[in-house]
């Protein structure tokens, strides 16, 4: 396509979520990424604008650099949909799965496909017993969150009412889900194909918020160093999450390998981050895909219904 066959685009980014600075950079790389390639493109907030506005200012198509809720959880995209605006990423559908981690683990399970042992938790959970279960260490996290936002790692069940305090400030649906001792890997994918591997290594606890956005010692590691068919496995195994959940266009598939090398799913991202820190960006460059070039690669997947 042309840029002129985009027509008039809206960049969302911003909007109302925990997540709203880290959509805020994004969005403000796509926008300059996607002008440089000579598209009419625009920021446009919902947090101060209202979603009919897009139709007011004539806007053909969106491309979506909202993160979290309202953004990446089948919100907006309804309502995009229901103004008839073709947007980028998975439909309302794949957003929504995608989002909600507990929903995404049931999804997985019942397809057979591999994701850590977890439990709901609620004010008036044993967590001391939960923890029992489980084992030590575990995540306690908000069902329906990103950028590892109220997530903490325990290694003491005395610990536990502590993290749940943290998440259920984020959401008031929290799961415990057994922690993974091993590798960290993070596949995305673009136009239902796999991108190469990136392993993820951080001197802090896990790979959190800070480690994402802030911290300058995380080191992405791609090549992965994975032998080339134990790669072509993983990268098989993430697009087969990615459908299970009904995602489509692009996004990311986080995971661990244990200590044997078994493969565990976390959560798929559906609007990944932008910034010069993320992850996408970093695996499309390994295949010789520009930032630009990759904006614009997926501003093409845009849909309706």
């Amino acid at each position: 396509m042309s840029a002129a066959d985009f027509g008039k685009v809206a960049v969302l980014l911003g909007g109302s979520s925990a997540e709203r600075e880290v959509s805020l950079k994004s969005g403000s790389m796509v926008l300059n990424a996607l002008r440089n390639r000579a598209v009419d493109a625009h920021a446009f907030d919902p947090a101060e604008h209202g979603l009919d506005e897009l139709m007011a200012a004539g806007f053909e198509r969106a491309f979506i650099a909202l993160h979290g809720r309202f953004g990446e959880d089948g919100t907006v995209q309804g309502v995009l949909e229901w103004l008839g605006v073709p947007y980028t990423g998975s439909g309302v559908l794949g957003s929504a799965l995608a989002m909600d981690k507990l929903r995404a683990k049931l999804l997985w399970q019942a397809s057979g496909l591999p994701t850590p042992p977890h439990e709901v938790l609620d004010a008036g959970a044993d967590m001391g017993q939960v923890a029992a279960r489980l084992g030590l260490p575990l995540m306690v996290k908000p069902i329906s969150e990103g950028s590892s936002l109220g997530m903490s790692k325990v290694r003491e069940a005395a610990h536990m009412d502590e993290a749940y305090a943290l998440a259920v400030n984020y959401d008031r649906a929290v799961m415990a889900e057994k922690f993974i001792e091993g590798i960290e890997l993070t596949v995305g994918i673009l136009d239902d194909e796999a991108l190469p591997i990136i392993k993820l290594e951080t001197p802090r606890d896990f790979y959190d918020y800070q480690a994402k956005y802030v911290s300058n010692d995380t080191r992405y590691i791609i090549p992965s160093g994975l032998p080339p068919a134990r790669e072509r496995e993983i990268q098989a195994l993430c697009r087969e999450a990615f459908r299970a959940l009904g995602c489509r266009g692009w996004g990311r598939v986080d995971l661990m390998l244990d200590r044997v090398g078994s493969p565990y799913l976390l959560e798929v991202n559906t609007a990944p981050g932008m910034t010069d820190h993320s992850l996408v960006p970093m695996a499309a460059r390994a295949l010789g895909l520009s930032y630009e070039d990759l904006c614009v690669r997926i501003l093409e997947g845009a849909h309706v219904g």
